[in-house]
Parts: structure tokens; sequence; C-alpha cells
């Protein structure tokens, strides 16, 4: 069985430990960071060590670490390719990672290393096909009825566990309206994703959205 390990920091990270709990099989390990941190971290190896985290969460297969922190988010990359870490998964984009220093590390101890902006961006890679089979990008399967959005089966769901919320709160909707309320739930849901911007929470309404119009285009080709 796959074990996840999960480094929060904050509020962030929470839902998804929640999510890996109630919607799959998989076990998950966990520690907390503070959620302050200095801006700069002069000798991150150090200070990770001095902040006596819960070292079991790097005897999963995947990490996910939610630091969001330059500086100690290289730290933790490198205890988890020490500790043999298949995969470690960075959210928050490039603007909290250093990605070439990221990638010497992944290289240093064969480790694949993901930066994402979103979580339901993952893409399956051998290393995290467990991971990605059940959260990563959104899978439904929708049937219909006179028109109206019968049920909405999760295949595959965010991370955060939006898709069961959208999934849920779009039955009954019309079906011609279903891809544009989709992407608006999703966008309504308490997701940690960045707003303002073209990216973050508007980029996972987007991907919801074009998985409901997937969804009811293989619903009408069986029909």
């Amino acid at each position: 069985m796959t074990t996840i390990g999960v480094i929060t920091r904050g509020k962030y990270g929470k839902r998804l430990i929640e999510t890996i709990i109630s919607r799959t099989r998989m076990q998950v390990l966990y520690t907390d960071l503070p959620q302050i941190l200095p801006d700069l971290i002069d000798e991150p190896e150090e200070f990770l060590e001095e902040l006596d985290i819960d070292d079991s969460v790097f005897r999963a297969d995947i990490v996910v670490t939610y630091s969001l922190h330059p500086d100690l988010t290289v730290a933790i990359a490198h205890r988890a390719g020490k500790a043999g870490v298949k995969a470690l998964i960075v959210p928050g984009g490039v603007s909290k990672a250093p990605v070439v220093e990221l990638e010497r590390i992944s290289e240093q101890y064969g480790m694949l290393i993901e930066v994402e902006e979103i979580c339901c961006t993952l893409k399956e890679k051998p290393e995290t096909k467990d991971l990605c089979s059940c959260l990563s990008t959104p899978v439904l399967k929708i049937d219909t009825d006179k028109g109206l959005i019968g049920s909405v089966e999760v295949l595959c769901g965010a991370p955060c566990g939006s898709t069961w919320h959208m999934a849920r709160e779009l039955v009954g909707t019309k079906v011609e309206d279903a891809p544009a309320r989709a992407g608006l739930l999703i966008q309504q849901y308490p997701c940690r994703a960045v707003r303002g911007n073209t990216g973050g929470i508007h980029q996972s309404g987007e991907i919801h959205k074009k998985a409901v119009e997937e969804a009811l285009k293989k619903k009408l080709e069986k029909s």
C-alpha cells in the first residue's frame, strides 16, 4: 500500500490529509512546520534539524511539502532524498521553490521532484501512479435524467477535495449549464489555491469545467 507523507504549514496541507483519509486507501503520515518562518534561512538543513519535526513523514513513498519557503523546501528535498523517498511534490509554484536547485537534488538522489502551482494539474509518472490514479486532474462519470444532471461519480478528484463538493452540488443542474456551474462551484470552494489572477483557483475551475464537458461527451457517445 502506498504511503503519502504530508508536511503541513498552518492551514496548508490539512485538506490533502483529510482527502487521503476519506477518499483513498492510501496511508498518510504527516508533520507540521511553524506557520511563521524567517524570510531568509541561511542554513536551511540546520534550521530544519532544529525544528525537530516528526521524521517518520520521510518513510513515505511520496512526500507532499507545503513548506512554501524556497530555503526550507531545499532542506526538505535533501532530507527526503537521503531517506529514499520516491517522489517529492511541491505545491505553490515556482515562486515558492528554487526549481534549478531542486532539479540538481532530483538528479543527486534519483528522486522525482514535481513543482506545481495547484495539485489538480499533477500528471501521472511511474513514481506517482498510485497517487495520481485517484488524486490529481479530475475524471468524472456523469448520468443525466430528463435534461438534468442525475449523478456525478468522481473517478479521480482534486487533492483538496473540491471535486467531490462540486459533484454533490452539480446534481439537478441543467445539462447545458453544468460545465460553467462546475467551474463556479470550484471557485466558491474554500480551496487554498491563489486567487485574483488568471492561474490558481481560476485554472482549477477551468480544469473542472473541462472534466464535466468530457464526461458529458462520453455519456452522449454511449447513448
